[in-house]
């Protein structure tokens, strides 16, 4: 049968490529999430397994690399009379991170692929400097770290492992000799775990069935409903048997534990993965109020509920400093927004959105939120106030200054298994360590 006239199939968008426009859809005018970007990316070029993996891997990595990519590339491009269009730059950053940070990349392939990308994003002449840059960049070898060359050991550690001069300050400041652990951490894959949701199924339940779709877990030291996923990949059961939440994630309603027959009140309750776990360890002998000011937020934290098969939980959308001032609750959770530093791994894009600023701008709002919570504890009720940030500013200083204007509140012993994270009465839990999320949790009483 002949084919002539026929219309030739379009060429198959590349792994390289896929992750090319992911790097642009995160650092160009849109400003999307990394993950977004590589979810609506990947689907449309329909990459295979291992193209799609080797499209993240390259996409993720170098985003969070990208300010070490560039002092990597300085002494080939930073002299220029006239800077280079981002597309290059960032076609660049792409070919420095596989030959720099990638295993198993081909160096002859990772010089001439990221060629053709210079060649369909720019014109012969960005082409050929792209080729000179990568080639000098191998035969150069890896550039060394000269402290001489910094301004300070924060400023030194930033292009170490790129991140922003504050944010390895302010890691300095939180997590003193485990800076350089968190910071390395921050750029590994995260830890991975779901937690099991006890009105559906066991931990031993659940483990078989992981085990039997070759799923290697283990349950958490620190929660006990909390399974850490060590190899294999597996998404929320739909059953309800079981969702991803991060270990640390689980470790504020952990450490608050509710028990049946109490009033519990989930003061912002996001999507619901706290508020179903709170759900679980009450086992429908209690009363769970969830408060939520987005609509959004709201209707999926009702499926989360109804998906867990947890029933009889009171919703309120709408603002925690006001909304359902009648409880008076044996605990309440207050998981309060925050800057989010502590899941900078989780999010390769994160740490160039985030500023200097956020800590002390959300302090207010949470000093307002803590006030909130205490009116709606009861007597000898308790508070677990939490945020995914170890800096200092959201998290102990939002608690001393609440303590000392609260004198019927105490700060409470937390569990003797947090020993590890115990830092002056409170839980410090540090980023990256174990691929963990970073999070400040601490414990009070009403008198």
């Amino acid at each position: 049968m002949s084919t002539a006239g026929a219309a030739k199939a379009p060429p198959k968008t590349s792994a390289r490529e896929v992750a090319y426009q992911v790097v642009r859809d995160v650092f160009g005018p849109e400003q999307r999430t990394a993950q977004a970007a590589f979810d609506v990316r990947a689907r449309r070029a329909e990459l295979d397994a291992r193209d799609r993996g080797f499209a993240a891997e390259l996409a993720y990595g170098s985003i969070k690399a990208r300010r070490t990519l560039d002092w990597l590339l300085a002494p080939y491009v930073g002299g220029r009379d006239k800077p280079l269009p981002p597309t290059i730059l960032d076609v660049l950053r792409l070919g420095a991170y596989q030959i720099r940070f990638m295993s198993g990349v081909d160096d002859h392939a990772a010089v001439s692929e990221t060629v053709n990308l210079a060649w369909r994003h720019g014109h012969k002449g960005t082409a050929g400097l792209v080729n000179a840059v990568l080639r000098r960049l191998l035969a150069d070898g890896p550039r060394a770290f000269v402290s001489a060359d910094f301004k300070n050991e924060d400023d030194e550690l930033g292009v170490r492992y790129s991140t922003p001069t504050w944010i390895a300050a302010q890691f300095g400041h939180a997590y003193g000799s485990q800076r350089e652990a968190v910071l390395a951490g921050i750029n590994a894959a995260p830890q991975y775990a779901v937690r099991v949701n006890a009105l559906r199924a066991s931990v031993e339940s659940a483990l078989a069935e992981l085990a039997s779709r070759g799923i290697g877990a283990r349950v958490s030291p620190y929660v006990s409903e909390s399974v850490i996923v060590d190899s294999g990949s597996v998404g929320d059961d739909d059953a309800g048997r079981w969702s991803v939440q991060s270990e640390a994630a689980a470790m504020p309603v952990d450490v608050l534990d509710p028990r049946p027959g109490e009033t519990v009140l989930d003061l912002c309750s996001g999507r619901g993965n706290k508020a179903v776990q709170i759900a679980a360890r009450l086992r429908d002998q209690g009363n769970l109020v969830c408060v939520e000011i987005d609509a959004r937020k709201t209707r999926v934290l009702r499926e989360a509920l109804e998906r867990a098969g947890v029933a009889g939980v009171a919703i309120v959308q709408g603002d925690a400093r006001e909304a359902a001032p009648e409880v008076r609750a044996n605990a309440v959770l207050l998981d309060a927004p925050c800057s989010g530093v502590g899941v900078l791994g989780r999010h390769p894009e994160a740490r160039w959105r985030k500023t200097p600023q956020d800590g002390a701008r959300l302090a207010a709002s949470q000093a307002e939120l803590l006030d909130a919570a205490a009116l709606r504890t009861a007597a000898g009720g308790r508070i677990v106030y939490s945020v995914c940030s170890g800096d200092v500013r959201e998290g102990r200083d939002v608690v001393d200054a609440f303590l000392a204007a609260h004198a019927d509140f105490a700060r409470e012993a937390l569990p003797a298994r947090y020993a590890e994270f115990a830092r002056d009465g409170d839980a410090l839990v540090p980023p990256g360590i174990e691929g963990r999320d970073g999070f400040y949790i601490a414990l009070l009483r009403r008198q």
